[in-house]
């Protein structure tokens, strides 16, 4: 029969590839519930009075003309509407496509259903694909991977919000006049169920079962999978787990699946408590507590509740007597292997005879180990147990107290148990690998003693005491032949044969009065361990690698390890060199990745990359986060070492009376900096211990983690020094994800806000506009100095721009200058905003312009009756006038300002730098150059639009300040019915005109 995985089997390669895409949406759905714009949970009273008009949810669809007509009433919304949509369509599009792949995933499945019962696949159907191991799997897997994806859209993204997110995107996209869109349907499966994650919040009614039912599937398939899941171990695990006391735990993977299916069939947990007794006694009679996928934990009590039969079930399990018993058990449990662990872990202990002798003894350490972390982990943590409810508290302080939980003494015995985990897995991959070459160096010793020794007997070679025997000479040869044949590929039998070949060497020892010949019996006793040897190596099978792989699972505690950060950070602060256990925890950690990628990998599908790179970076950044107390630490003795140099140590001057001696060496402040140092020294030491380390397929680098770490640190400290200090006392928004700027390993903190500015620099560039106001200040160019207008005095003059460099850096000024570019940009924005609402919108004050326009052209000309023409065209547009002072004395202060940052830049340019400086002014002198001869001559060349060396270009020299302000062109854009360019030029004409006949006056 072809194997049901087989790329020649349609049917398997079919709900081969359903499943691997479920795994990815899952990962999508978890990536992006990070990336929720926050401005859609409409939480503050801002962002309501604000967006509250252009953010709807499902309501909308009733009148959907009642909405936009209240947007089309007011310009300001529209406008705000469309800076809105260009901010937040990129990120609604990723939303939008990851629940449009939920509802084609389902519609798929049944798709693939329907093609079962028809006979699509020959010689397939339901009930022969769920006889087949593999086919059992997937289509028990299918189920599962669906209800877990409507759970985690519930959990990660509220109802509201998915609402708010539809909504908009079938406003700003092209969703709506589609005609092949699906989006109905998308809304009908994903409409807001009522659920809120909040603790304390009330579960609404029929859920889940109610979601789950939105898109119907097949009762007979539900009902078969449940069987299965009921009745069979669908992943062999038992095999793994043989003590009956470890059955749940076997078991547990395919309990969280049959957990999440039986939502699809509510009557069995309502009424069916024959079927419920069933499941309960066989997965959950020692625990309650379970992980349905990575990490994401379900109390069975809460969860159901609301059944009748399901919680008449789990009533023995929840008593008092139960909780006790198991409470206990894995209390005494700890208390015992914790020192068996730590006695395995001392150096020089495992060695290799002691592995392959206690194979069987080790892997129960092992399970023993891990199953006693998996309980405690699940059954303590804070996130399966609501605080408002007040039976859910009870039993957990029952476990905590019943288990005598310690939560640092169980972070040790995971801490010892991934240790040894690792040790012995690395040692059996090393032994596994040489296997077959030390099996046959043992082969070859064994029989080349057996050789040595019937020549021994032939009287040829001479040995002490040993007279010749033909019977023993032949028999020895035909022992050396016998070993020979020995094959390694047929091990049963070559195992069978050496165990023989052991007990006829103990025979011929004894029957042969050998005893008394001590060389021989020493040469008998070395081919006899030769002979052991080689019947512990044939042992080495690969099946005790996957033994351990199952055991070690530790994808339940994906999330729930968190909660142990605190105690890392604080062990790593104690002992530095607590990072190498820490090492082998993560590397535990990572093998939770085995569990989505499985059936990616094996369908080839192309998302295998960015499905591991995001559980794989979800790990790194986990670890970068417990890793990162080593850098803070590291500044809290840094900052400990200033102050002693600042505040206590004294100078010591060239000059020193020896009287005076005993004073200036301070022994005890200057013992507190050399320790202080040294502490140092070991954090730094403790964190390169780490050795470099593959998490899921992102390769960590301790040296690369512990520079980042530092940046991050010293960001944090830099940053807040600058909130706190740029405070002044005065009367397009790009998302994070969006920034290059913003790093995840490096952030740049956000502190509240104190003004109106984000961040210190945004205060820096208003305080300095507030200080050279044009309306109280007055610019002298050749001074490069503002003057007080009322009083006359000096306010500023161009060392600010200095004193800024100073502070801030290059960087800090050339942000400043990028500042006041989008400020101008903006301001220009205002001011055609306000031109289009006030001006183009009047009929009469546009006819005066183009009388205007006709009096004074040509421009160079002389205007007829000149101040009748302009007293009447200033007269008529008084409004006008107010606007358009605020906005040119707004964009001219900016410009001066760009200007004295240009002359800054430039000059320390040169003065620090002056071989840049000049390769960069004669580079882009050659470049205008070549641009010019271009515009002359058009078959010169010139810059494609692909090439990136213009772009590239302008970022140094506006760094070196060799740019002129004055001449850079600002792109304005305004969503505009009317055509502003006209009334713009008509501006500049009357301003020029009206200029030239002022100067001729």
């Amino acid at each position: 029969m072809v194997d049901f995985l087989a790329e020649n089997n349609l049917c398997g390669q079919a709900i081969l590839r359903i499943v691997s895409r479920g795994n990815a949406i899952i990962a999508e759905l978890l990536r992006l519930s990070e990336f929720i714009p926050a401005v859609f949970r409409l939480k503050d009273k801002s962002d309501q009075q604000k967006y509250g008009d252009i953010i709807c949810d499902f309501s909308y669809f009733k009148g959907p003309e009642y909405y936009e007509s209240k947007l089309e009433a007011k310009p300001e919304l529209q406008d705000l509407d469309e800076e809105f949509r260009e901010n937040n369509i990129e990120i609604l599009t990723r939303f939008y496509l990851a629940f449009e792949s939920v509802h084609k995933y389902v519609v798929d499945l049944i798709r693939y259903l329907d093609d079962l019962n028809e006979g699509v696949y020959i010689q397939q159907t339901l009930e022969t694909v769920l006889l087949n191991e593999d086919g059992k799997q997937l289509l028990c897997e299918a189920l599962y991977l669906y209800g877990v994806m409507l759970l985690v859209i519930d959990q990660k993204m509220e109802g509201e919000v998915r609402e708010r997110m539809l909504v908009s995107y079938y406003r700003y996209s092209a969703a709506r006049s589609s005609a092949d869109s699906n989006l109905d349907d998308i809304c009908k499966l994903l409409r807001s169920t009522g659920y809120s994650s909040h603790p304390g919040a009330k579960r609404p009614p029929n859920y889940p079962e109610s979601y789950f039912q939105r898109v119907p599937i097949s009762p007979t398939f539900i009902s078969m999978v449940i069987g299965r899941l009921r009745s069979d171990d669908i992943y062999n695990q038992v095999s793994a787990y043989p003590l009956p006391e470890h059955r749940s735990t076997a078991l547990a993977t395919q309990a969280a699946m049959l957990c999440v299916c039986l939502y699809f069939t509510p009557s069995i947990l309502h009424t069916q408590q024959a079927k419920m007794r069933e499941i309960v006694d066989k997965y959950f009679p020692d625990n309650w507590v379970i992980s349905i996928y990575m990490g994401i934990t379900v109390n069975l009590m809460e969860a159901w509740e609301p059944y009748k039969a399901a919680k008449t079930a789990l009533n023995y399990t929840l008593d008092t007597a139960n909780i006790k018993e198991q409470a206990g058990r894995y209390a005494a449990s700890v208390e015992s292997l914790r020192p068996q662990v730590q006695q395995l872990l001392k150096e020089g202990f495992l060695r290799e005879e002691i592995i392959l002798d206690n194979i069987p003894k080790l892997l129960n350490c092992l399970r023993d180990c891990n199953v006693a972390i998996r309980w405690l982990m699940l059954h303590t943590a804070e996130s399966a147990y609501d605080p408002n409810n007040k039976r859910l508290r009870q039993i957990k302080d029952q476990v905590i107290n019943d288990s005598k939980y310690n939560p640092k003494i169980l972070f040790q015995l995971l801490l010892d148990t991934a240790q040894f985990e690792f040790i012995l897995k690395e040692m059996f991959k090393q032994m596994l690998a040489e296997k077959q070459l030390k099996w046959e160096s043992y082969k070859k010793e064994g029989s080349e003693r057996m050789m040595e020794l019937a020549e021994v007997f032939s009287g040829v070679k001479p040995l002490t005491r040993v007279e010749k025997n033909e019977n023993l000479q032949a028999w020895f040869r035909e022992i050396s032949k016998q070993i020979e044949s020995l094959n390694y590929e047929d091990s049963t039998a070559a195992g069978r044969k050496t165990v023989q070949l052991i007990q006829a060497l103990v025979e011929v020892q004894e029957f042969h009065q050998l005893e008394s010949n001590l060389q021989v019996c020493q040469f008998l006793a070395d081919t006899r361990k030769f002979l052991h040897q080689m019947i512990r190596t044939i042992n080495i099978k690969e099946e005790v690698l996957i033994t351990m792989q199952i055991v070690g699972d530790l994808s339940y505690a994906w999330q729930i390890i968190d909660s142990f950060t605190s105690i890392m950070q604080e062990s790593i602060r104690a002992n530095p060199f607590m990072v190498t256990k820490l090492r082998a925890t993560f590397l535990k950690l990572a093998s939770a990745l085995d569990l989505p990628l499985l059936r990616i990998n094996q369908v080839n599908s192309p998302d295998l990359l960015s499905v591991s790179q995001f559980y794989s970076g979800e790990l790194v950044a986990y670890v970068r986060k417990v890793l990162q107390i080593i850098p803070e630490s590291m500044f809290t003795s840094l900052a400990k070492i200033i102050k002693l140099q600042i505040h206590d140590i004294m100078e010591v001057p060239t000059r020193l009376d020896k009287d005076k001696l005993k004073d200036y060496a301070q022994l005890s402040a200057r013992y507190e900096v050399a320790k202080l140092t040294h502490a140092i020294s070991v954090f730094t030491e403790g964190i390169l211990m780490m050795k470099t380390t593959l998490v899921g397929i992102i390769k960590v680098d301790p040296k690369q983690l512990l520079e980042d770490g530092i940046r991050k640190a010293l960001v944090k400290r830099v940053a807040y020094a600058l909130h706190k200090g740029l405070i002044f006392n005065p009367k397009a928004k790009i998302q994070d994800w969006q920034s290059v700027y913003q790093s995840t390993h490096i952030p740049i903190p956000k502190y509240p806000s104190v003004d109106e500015s984000a961040t210190f620099i945004g205060r820096l560039c208003r305080e300095i506009l507030r200080i050279t106001d044009p309306k109280t200040t007055c610019y002298i160019d050749q001074l490069n100095t503002w003057y007080d207008m009322r009083t006359h005095q000096e306010v500023t003059n161009n060392r600010l721009f200095s004193e800024i460099q100073d502070t801030l850096g290059t960087f800090g000024l050339n942000g400043l200058d990028r500042l006041l570019c989008f400020m101008i940009v903006k301001e220009l924005q205002n001011f055609l905003t306000v031109l289009q609402k006030n001006i183009l919108k009047d009929k009469a004050v546009v006819d005066i312009f183009k009388a205007l326009l006709s009096a004074v052209n040509p421009v160079k000309g002389i205007v007829a009756n000149a101040s009748k023409v302009y007293v009447n065209a200033v007269a008529k547009t008084q409004k006008i006038w107010p606007a358009y002072l605020e906005a040119i004395m707004k964009v001219g202060q900016m410009q001066i300002l760009r200007q004295q940052i240009a002359n800054e830049l430039n000059y320390s340019c040169k003065f620090d730098s002056k071989h840049l400086a000049a390769a960069l002014d004669n580079l882009n002198k050659s470049l205008l150059s070549d641009i010019e001869a271009h515009y002359q001559d058009p078959s010169l060349p010139y810059p494609k639009e692909d090439n990136t060396l213009l772009y590239e270009i302008t970022a140094y020299l506006e760094a070196a300040g060799i740019q002129n302000p004055l001449n850079k062109v600002s792109r304005v854009y305004v969503k505009s019915s009317f055509d502003i360019i006209p009334v713009i030029i008509l501006l500049d004409v009357f301003v020029q005109s009206f200029g030239k006949k002022m100067t001729q006056v």
